[in-house]
């Protein structure tokens, strides 16, 4: 037989033929495709055994209760099968469900998974076994809000990607506050690598802080499959708050490419963890002056950061907008490989208050960065962010653009540097280039279009913030007859003030704090409160307390063990809480045991804790007690305590204890702030051993300056792990025991700074 060519006889005619015969297989297809409408589990089991390629079954609208929804089936690239919503956003799973996807060319659309969490390690798996996996698949228009297992500490995924040629786009991801990765791609055997997945134009919502290891926004990759390629692409994606651990995007695998992502007032960094050949490129990082924003953390081999765009990012050290790492010399898989051949070009770095070379340079982290260039990147700053932590003659820095002075300024890095006044203007994309147009080509290109909000998600599902400020709501006036407070805590809603009239309130039972809730005199200090249980306020999930203008008194409390005026659930908390104090007094907190102000429960996490221009007096306890997480897990209870302008008279027990323990490097907390208060007669009371007026172990941050002590015990810090700061500075120490610091893992003189105090006898 001759072989088929442009000139054999009748070819066109063929070629017609198989045409039309294709033609007929497609609407053979269409036509036989069968559409389902299915209103329970059983319909949906009968529907799922006979799928043909281009079938859809669809869910009824309602709640689908405890669903654990496999689907698995193959369509071709021609005839998907689909499985989707009767109206998107109307069919809700909730409770114990999750979603399961094996085989080839599937596609999930339009169904919201909220009021409940995962049975399973994952809400939505590409896998039903190992060798059961989902190829060629796509879940689009998703939504995942707050469904969270109810123990923070208790790890799942909300996705977990394998298989390979798998699209996740247009979902909308919200509320994660348990443990563990909203997005993980995983890589385990070759079915799940050189995958070329697409994650595009999703909306990340707000993910808050963790307090622990485990709070990644998306993940590619793990440690133990670092140096496989898995050739992801995320982009067009909006990352909106995601606060949860130090790593939003956490790359730890090779060829990957993050482009044209925004993220935004984002804690933490996109970390090429493990990994060579990525490309990160044409992203956005909108920090606006928010704690530990980040940018960009450079690790491993032959690594691409072109054209991205940074502004004003605070974050340091691991943190910070642009941090190239030491690495460890023959590093195993699971620590920092050296870096080399990084190319880092045309990226516009704007008012970023920290540039870190060679991070993280100790005694294991060894290896400076090698054969790596920064060229036409654009620097513009009120002063000089490089911090340089060892050798960077493997940095070579040419035709960078600045406005910062080269005074003091490592030369290396001057070097590189054409200094001049660079004018800046914002363009119409939003963003700041250079006014001289003949300077554009320096840093990121002024054709750049940031992703908005408003492009990624779903239409039909609101981008909701995940807290009601305090004070935005109604005020409810309150007065002192029996029971009126307790009826008004239950009735209000997030955000109301309940405004208490003039009197003496003598409340019967714990209230429940299970919104945002403020308590507010309606006269300084004339609203006297006393309760009769062992506790006054318990806040629990969803909720957040406010207390301004109150006089709080212990003298009708039970004669008890483990009294407190205000403590969070005994069972532990899901959601984050805040709690805030201000222009109160408390006093009287005196049984034969010790009676407590504040006592965090274990699994309990503050945002923040911020008592202001108070009077505490009179207390057999200790103030505040945020030290349960003893398993030194790197696990903490609190991110932001601060007392500033407060008075504290004779109390027995420590004002504060915070503790962080273990060698976990990825968050940034706890910090505390201690500031113009003044302490008398405190922490010398027996029952407190070792007496500390302070005792801070693994605090990250301490600022403690412009106090007075007198008559009291000491402050004892100890330094664990990271880089922790320690200042204390400008106070008064009046017959009181001078401050203590100790260093846990690293060796030789602490590392606080201990200055310009002022130390009287009597």
């Amino acid at each position: 037989m001759k072989p088929f060519n442009n000139k054999t006889p009748f070819s066109c005619k063929l070629l017609t033929q198989w045409l039309v015969l294709l033609m007929f297989a497609s609407f053979s297809v269409q036509v036989n495709a069968q559409e389902h409408l299915v209103a329970s589990q059983a319909q949906y089991e009968q529907a799922l055994k006979h799928l043909q390629p281009g079938d859809k079954i669809i869910l009824k609208n309602g709640i689908w209760q405890d669903f654990e929804i496999d689907f698995i089936a193959k369509g071709n690239a021609e005839a998907p099968i689909e499985l989707t919503a009767q109206t998107k956003g109307k069919v809700i799973l909730s409770g114990q469900s999750n979603l399961t996807l094996a085989g080839e060319y599937l596609t999930v659309s339009g169904l919201v998974f909220k009021h409940g969490f995962t049975p399973s390690k994952e809400v939505i798996s590409f896998k039903k076994t190992d060798t059961q996996v989902a190829n060629h698949s796509r879940v689009t228009e998703m939504v995942i809000d707050n469904y969270n297992n109810p123990d923070r500490q208790v790890p799942d995924n909300w996705i977990g990607l394998y298989g390979q040629h798998n699209r996740l786009d247009h979902n909308h991801f919200t509320a994660k506050r348990n443990a563990g990765v909203t997005l993980a791609v995983r890589l385990e055997g070759e079915h799940n690598q050189q995958n070329q997945h697409r994650i595009d134009h999703n909306y990340f919502g707000p993910r808050p802080i963790l307090g622990s290891n485990g709070g990644e926004t998306i993940r590619i990759g793990t440690s133990h499959h670092s140096l496989s390629d898995s050739l992801t692409v995320v982009e067009n994606n909006f990352f909106d708050r995601c606060d949860g651990e130090v790593e939003i995007i956490s790359v730890k695998s090779g060829k990957n490419r993050i482009q044209n992502n925004l993220f935004y007032q984002s804690r933490g960094t996109l970390t090429l963890r493990h990994g060579n050949g990525n490309i990160i490129d044409s992203n956005v990082f909108l920090g606006n002056g928010i704690d530990h924003t980040g940018g960009i953390r450079i690790i491993n081999r032959d690594q691409i950061v072109t054209n991205n765009y940074l502004e004003g990012l605070t974050g340091t050290r691991f943190g910070s907008g642009l941090t190239i790492m030491n690495g460890v010399p023959n590093s195993p898989l699971n620590r920092y490989h050296q870096v080399v051949n990084a190319n880092i070009n045309h990226n516009s770095f704007i008012n970023l208050e920290h540039i870190e070379l060679a991070a993280g340079s100790d005694s294991e982290r060894s290896a400076p960065p090698q054969d790596s260039t920064l060229t036409q990147n654009l620097f513009i700053n009120s002063t000089a962010p490089f911090s340089v932590h060892d050798d960077i003659n493997g940095l070579t820095f040419t035709d960078n653009l600045s406005n910062i002075s080269l005074n003091k300024i490592n030369p290396i890095i001057a070097k590189g540097l054409n200094s001049q006044q660079v004018p800046l203007a914002r363009a119409a994309n939003g963003l700041l280039y250079p006014s001289d147009t003949a300077l554009t080509h320096y840093g990121a290109t002024p054709k750049l279009t940031p992703t908005l909000k408003q492009h990624t998600g779903v239409s039909w599902y609101p981008k909701s913030e995940l807290s009601v400020a305090f004070q935005s709501g109604n005020i409810i006036t309150v007065s002192s007859e029996e029971g009126e407070l307790g009826t008004a805590v239950q009735s209000a809603q997030p955000g109301d003030i309940l405004l208490l009239k003039d009197g003496h309130y003598n409340v019967s039972n714990i209230l429940a704090i299970t919104k945002p809730l403020t308590f507010k005199a309606l006269n300084k200090h004339q609203a006297i409160i006393s309760f009769k249980r062992p506790s006054l306020f318990e806040i629990q999930n969803n909720g957040n307390l406010q207390l301004d203008g109150l006089r709080i008194t212990g003298i009708n409390s039970p004669n008890a063990s483990g009294n407190s005026v205000v403590r969070t659930s005994s069972t532990g908390m899901l959601t984050n809480y805040r709690f805030e104090m201000f222009n109160s007094i408390v006093e009287q907190l005196k049984t034969h045991h010790q009676f407590h102000f504040f006592d965090s429960g274990n699994r309990a996490f503050a945002d923040e804790i911020n008592i202001s221009h108070n009077l505490f007096s009179h207390i057999s306890g200790d103030l505040f007690r945020l030290d349960k997480e003893t398993d030194d897990k790197g696990i903490y209870n609190a991110e932001y305590l601060t007392l500033s302008h407060n008075q504290f008279e004779h109390i027995q027990g420590s004002v504060a204890s915070v503790y962080r323990g273990g060698k976990d490097e990825s968050t940034f907390g706890p910090h505390v702030s201690i500031k113009h208060n003044q302490f008398h007669d405190v922490a010398m009371g027996k029952q407190n051993s070792p007496a500390a007026l302070l005792k801070l172990h693994g605090v990250q941050v301490s600022q403690i300056d412009h106090n007075s002590f007198s008559d009291s015990a000491a402050i004892v810090v100890e330094h664990t792990v990271g880089e922790p700061k320690t200042n204390i500075t400008n106070n008064k120490l009046i017959n009181s025991a001078l401050p203590q610091v100790s260093e846990l893992v690293t060796t030789g003189q602490h590392t606080a700074n201990i200055n310009n105090n002022k130390v009287q006898t009597r």
